[in-house]
């Protein structure tokens, strides 16, 4: 069984390959889901199943940590994305 991280630095690092792993796997839905600003109904399953991932590895004791891996979302998936035509920007 993998360690419980008990960081809040490597909480973060972890929710960043989660979302990393999401994006790299559905790059499809990422670049349909930002040109149509529909990216988090597209990727519902796959980042609830990352969040439930990720809050399985991380202690409870780290405070906010769902605000981690929305924090990961927005900087691994949301920015990248800054390139694709989109009314969101």
């Amino acid at each position: 069984m993998a360690r419980i991280v008990d960081n809040p630095q490597l909480a973060f690092r972890l929710a960043r390959a989660i979302v990393s792993d999401i994006a790299l796997y559905n790059q499809n839905k990422v670049q349909e889901g930002i040109e149509h600003d529909n990216i988090f109904d597209l990727l519902n399953d796959e980042l609830q199943e990352g969040l439930d991932h990720f809050l399985a590895r991380v202690s409870t004791d780290i405070a906010n940590r769902e605000t981690l891996f929305n924090r990961a979302i927005v900087d691994v998936m949301i920015k990248q994305a800054g390139r694709i035509k989109s009314p969101i920007w």
